[in-house]
């Protein structure tokens, strides 16, 4: 596993060099934005939290002078609670543009992070498991367990992460849409890809062995 500086020319979207020969890329994809800030910017509870504050200054402005007054003390806090949601929306959108979730034939790459970008270079061989969240629609999480002796830092990987696994952080696949196929693809792949390298050491075992008696 390793981190990429990406700042350096991408000769494929998302990608930090061209694929060795016989990898494949099968699917690419990035986070939805509102779905992004709902799950992993908190925009639900931030919204609610300035519903109940409006709720109350109306109701308070209400009982003192009636309703204009409850407007006049309503109306501040809708403004702020709206430049508020649009701050958090605007943070997703930057974090999901800036992301490409990528699968190939070998190894899940993630290129991540708006201010300071990095690449998360998974082969299958380091991944433990995968495990899929599903969200409203087809949407979904995918969150892939990396072995024991994988180092991952959970902040510098934020939002892209499983939500508070800190002491072992999971590197997730947030808010992808189609999230069920592409669960199924990253299996597929998976599976071929444990295949062929037993396939390949076989073959390399038999040949040490046909060495060792010709060499006898």
């Amino acid at each position: 596993m390793s981190n990429h500086d990406d700042f350096k020319f991408e000769p494929v979207p998302g990608l930090p060099e061209h694929l060795p020969e016989g990898e494949e890329l099968l699917w690419q994809g990035r986070p939805g934005t509102l779905l992004l800030a709902r799950s992993a910017f908190g925009l639900d509870w931030l919204a609610g939290y300035f519903v109940l504050i409006v709720i109350w200054r109306a109701a308070a402005g209400f009982s003192d002078g009636g309703a204009t007054l409850a407007l006049a003390k309503a109306l501040p806090y809708v403004g702020l609670g709206l430049l508020g949601c649009g701050v958090v929306l605007l943070l997703a959108w930057a974090s999901a543009r800036a992301t490409v979730y990528s699968i190939t034939s070998a190894r899940v790459v993630m290129r991540i992070g708006a201010a300071l970008s990095i690449t998360l270079n998974l082969p299958f061989s380091q991944i433990a498991s995968a495990d899929l969240a599903r969200g409203p629609g087809d949407s979904g999480t995918i969150a892939l367990r990396p072995l024991d002796n994988t180092k991952l830092s959970y902040i510098i990987c934020w939002p892209h992460v499983r939500p508070w696994h800190m002491r072992h952080p999971e590197p997730a696949l947030r808010c992808i849409s189609n999230a069920t196929d592409v669960a199924a693809l990253l299996s597929k792949a998976a599976q071929m890809n444990l295949i062929t390298a037993r396939n390949q050491s076989a073959r390399s075992s038999h040949a040490a062995q046909a060495n060792t008696v010709a060499a006898e």
